[in-house]
């Protein structure tokens, strides 16, 4: 199970753990005592049955050969949980190790079926992190800020990364301000003075942990020309409200970004409704202006989505453009108005509160 610090990966786990039928053993490996426990890691772990849980599996990167060992006994008598706050990309021994012996779940922050169409502002706002959405709204900016410090102080080098922290954040906060947009990495070069190789790093670690979503363009020989770059968001509400310093609702409606921010929070909905992955998730854009903010290919059908915040949303040429070009079996557009209702053929206008109906 993959996901951001402090999304609820422990406690699912101990949720989890309360309900299987027999023993459980759970090692939180930055915790120096189980740390310990696992210095000869064969020794502790073949002779346990069961469940067992292994938390903060990046910090222990020499687990994943002896997982591999366990995990192809004859029989099968443990279990393994391993829970980690970085991608598989950033832990690339349990790629090489655990080949065909892994199946990665990542959880993401709270989303509408979780917490109720009713509570869509609120989610808005506040961001999908359970402390940060449970909170009232002035301790969940004081939370938010405080995972942003420890976040950068403590998660990234724990990861073995060492990068300035005052570093990291500032491209963190720039990258607030271009959440939603094609990456131009030679513009963050520029600003920060180095190249754009380093400022890709930077990406690939925000990524790679959970903080930015890299949506992929997607680009087929359809004889027009199309953008080749990927478009970056904050892939947590909350958070980018706390790097662009808004603090309330109020303040977010007056923001030149609030169209943005609307943009990448209802497209993790519709995302996390379809249960769709990240490789099955792309943007199109051609240069001549014609655009398509989310497309998802699963199932043999491609599904196309636009993002509106308008209680009444219109279809125009564009959309039009991309249900020809891209041969979309449907094109919504989700709004933030109560109704939803056809707009043209194919194309329909999707309430945010109506996403939870998608199949």
């Amino acid at each position: 199970m993959i996901g951001p610090r402090q999304g609820g990966k422990t406690t699912l786990a101990r949720q989890l753990a309360s309900q299987w039928q027999g023993a459980v053993h759970f090692f939180d490996l930055e915790d120096p005592r189980d740390a310990a426990r696992l210095a000869s890691p064969m020794l502790a772990l073949e002779p346990l049955v069961g469940l067992v849980i292994l938390d903060e599996i990046q910090t222990q990167a020499q687990l994943f050969p002896v997982l591999r060992v366990l995990a192809d006994r004859t029989p099968c008598v443990t279990r393994f949980l391993i829970l980690g706050s970085a991608a598989p990309e950033l832990a690339q021994q349990s790629a090489e190790s655990l080949a065909g012996r892994v199946a990665y779940h990542e959880l993401t922050g709270f989303n509408l079926a979780e917490v109720g169409v009713d509570n869509t502002r609120r989610l808005w706002l506040q961001g999908g992190f359970p402390r940060a959405y449970l909170e009232p709204q002035a301790a969940s900016v004081r939370w938010r800020q405080a995972f942003s410090r420890t976040y950068l102080e403590r998660d990234i080098p724990a990861l073995g990364l060492r990068l300035p922290a005052a570093t990291l954040r500032r491209f963190w906060g720039m990258l607030a301000h271009y959440h939603g947009q094609t990456w131009n990495g030679a513009e963050l070069a520029r600003a920060f003075g180095v190249s754009e190789k380093t400022v890709r790093h930077y990406l690939d670690i925000l990524s790679a942990t959970f903080m930015v979503r890299v949506l992929p363009p997607w680009h087929e020989n359809l004889g027009k020309r199309s953008v080749k770059a990927p478009k970056i968001y904050l892939a947590d509400s909350g958070m980018l409200h706390t790097l662009l310093g808004l603090e309330n609702e109020a303040v977010l409606m007056s923001h030149p970004k609030v169209g943005a921010s609307w943009e990448g929070f209802a497209m993790a909905q519709v995302i996390a409704a379809l249960g769709a992955t990240p490789e099955q998730c792309h943007y199109w854009k051609l240069h001549t202006g014609a655009e398509l903010d989310l497309l998802i290919q699963r199932n043999g059908e491609r599904r196309g989505f636009e993002f509106k915040l308008t209680d009444s949303p219109r279809s125009n040429a564009s959309m039009h453009s991309a249900m020809q070009s891209l041969r979309l079996t449907s094109l919504h557009v989700v709004h933030a108005g109560a109704h939803s209702y056809p707009m043209a053929e194919g194309i329909h206008a999707l309430a945010l509160a109506d996403v939870l109906s998608l199949t």
